[in-house]
């Protein structure tokens, strides 16, 4: 299979100071049938260059034109997916963030549920701040939260302090149908004592305003406690309240290696486009080290 390029004639010209009356017997040959001609015929700069081609980056850009997006993509088509995916670490992260626009919002969305829960929150802080996050969250998710097994009790009973008298008077009653006496120390001392199913009973029939406060108060003192809500929730959130274009910025402090690992998600087509960003002597130095085959293509036409 041959690969039809835009090649650059006026630099082999130059740097082979083929005389023009020459160039037209060369005008239908590829640049090696050329490059064997003028090395037959003497011309050591042609003995060079068909070697530079295949070991000097600096000549095969200038050659083919290597900064040309249209002749990258030319040659990217030529690949097979092995060997564009073996490209997809040489871009940088903003050429990797700019190939999610080729992903709707509902791909995008799965594949933040593939990632470590770390690197999604890392995104969902760059879309909310911690109390949006807290007043999107699902009731239901506050809920499993602070009831949880591993929800420190000492920690939320410390914060129930800020949790106004009226309201932990109302969980108190809710549990044992009587009205409730004293100030907010004896309030929650009296909830510490509840057994484990009226305890987390009275924490759930919190009005979910204070339910919400509660939570800000203890995730504040303990980022870590973002990481037991829900993946699901947090992509209902994002898909709820952001559009495509947001959540691709929000997207852009996600480690490489895992924006990486989406670009392999891209039909072949498509991310032979992203690849076209890749820096121009990174793309050379491949083609010379990886994939000599190819280049020999190249270069036969």
């Amino acid at each position: 299979m041959s690969i039809k390029i835009n090649t650059d004639l006026d630099y082999l010209i130059l740097r082979l100071n083929i005389p023009p009356s020459r160039m037209e017997e060369y005008k239908d040959k590829t640049i090696e049938e050329i490059l064997e001609a003028e090395a037959a015929a003497g011309n050591q700069v042609a003995v060079k260059m068909a070697a530079d081609m295949f070991t000097d980056v600096n000549t095969l850009i200038e050659l083919f034109q290597l900064a040309d997006p249209e002749n990258k993509l030319a040659i990217l088509s030529a690949m097979t997916s092995s060997q564009l995916e073996k490209l997809i670490p040489k871009l940088e992260t903003k050429d990797l963030v700019e190939g999610l626009n080729f992903f709707t919002q509902a791909s995008l969305l799965d594949m933040l549920k593939e990632i470590p829960k770390e690197e999604l929150l890392k995104t969902v802080f760059q879309l909310f701040s911690e109390s949006q996050v807290i007043e999107y969250m699902p009731e239901k998710e506050l809920d499993r939260l602070l009831t949880g097994t591993d929800m420190d009790k000492d920690k939320l009973l410390e914060a129930l302090q800020y949790i106004p008298e009226m309201y932990l008077q109302q969980i108190i009653e809710s549990i044992t149908g009587e009205e409730a006496q004293g100030g907010s120390g004896d309030l929650i001392r009296q909830i510490a004592s509840f057994g484990d199913l009226d305890y987390k009973n009275a924490i759930i029939n919190l009005q979910p305003t204070q339910k919400r406060q509660l939570t800000f108060i203890l995730t504040n003192q303990e980022n870590k406690l973002y990481e037991k809500f829900d993946t699901d929730a947090y992509t209902h959130m994002i898909n709820r309240e952001r559009d495509k274009d947001e959540t691709i910025k929000g997207m852009r402090v996600i480690k490489p290696e895992y924006l990486e690992k989406m670009m392999k998600e891209l039909p072949q087509d498509l991310l032979a486009i992203v690849i076209t960003q890749i820096d121009t002597e990174k793309f050379a130095d491949a083609l010379i080290n990886k994939f000599p085959e190819l280049l020999a293509q190249l270069v036969a036409g």
